[in-house]
């Protein structure tokens, strides 16, 4: 029988670790609390890209919180007794940025092209009231600008950090990050997109289903190779047999070390 998860614990889908709570937001604020750390959010097409990605696999068990993004992951939780709900990144963003304009926190949002992110900051100002945004880095810059942006991002001790550089950059990019990361560092894919307003999320009967991986197909049809994961995904935890999971490298480092 399915256990109601009412304390945090730590689970493993695919030999992939993560963490199963009552309250995500409340874990995260948490989090905070403690110092910082970075927050992860897990689905069946990362879990199986860190299968074969040493690098994602190591920064993905790096992470001090990693939640259940997918349906496919909360499904593989439940074939093992645990019973929790699906937290979409997206949500618990979009709450962090709420939490932090009440709490009087300084954001910094890294990612996207110029136009979305200039666009972004924009409606968040005037949707979020009194969200302090200290610094915007869109993810187009060249790579020999990236170590200065970093020294400024750092120098100004934000509270909470969304990066939009997709999966896996920007796990990779928040790893290698000097550790013990201040604050919240959370990758948050393609929500900036969606807060901008240039793509729309799958309607809420789509979510309910669990059928929002179609709609996102719908909009992107070049997303087929990536979606092939899903069907392995299924196929593994059924099987019990997952492909061998990917070796941590030795410069993917942990919190603290």
């Amino acid at each position: 029988m399915a256990t109601n998860v009412t304390d945090p614990l730590q689970a493993e889908v695919l030999g992939i670790p993560v963490s199963v709570c009552s309250d995500v937001l409340a874990s995260a604020v948490s989090l905070y609390d403690k110092g910082g750390g970075q927050i992860v959010t897990l689905n069946a097409e990362m879990t199986m890209a860190a299968l074969s990605n040493p690098s994602l696999a190591g920064a993905i068990r790096g992470a001090d919180l990693v939640i259940p993004d997918g349906a496919g992951v909360v499904w593989a939780l439940g074939r093992q007794g645990i019973r929790v709900q699906r937290t979409p990144g997206i949500e618990l963003a979009r709450h962090l940025l709420e939490h932090a304009a009440a709490q009087g926190w300084r954001v910094a949002l890294v990612g996207a092209s110029p136009p979305v992110l200039e666009q972004l900051c924009h409606r968040l100002k005037a949707e979020i009231p009194g969200l302090q945004l200290v610094i915007a880095i869109h993810g187009y810059s060249d790579p020999e600008a990236w170590p200065d942006l970093e020294k400024r991002l750092l120098s100004m001790h934000p509270d909470l950090v969304l990066v939009a550089l997709g999966v896996p950059r920007q796990e990779l990019w928040i790893q290698k990050l000097p550790h013990p990361l201040l604050g919240i560092w959370m990758g948050v894919g393609g929500s900036f997109d969606v807060w901008a307003g240039t793509k729309k999320r799958a309607p809420l009967w789509m979510g309910k289903i669990q059928l929002e991986w179609l709609y996102r197909l719908i909009q992107e049809p070049s997303r087929w190779r990536r979606m092939l994961a899903l069907p392995a995904f299924m196929g593994a935890v059924l099987s019990g047999s997952p492909p061998k999971p990917a070796k941590q490298r030795p410069e993917a480092r942990r919190r603290g070390g």
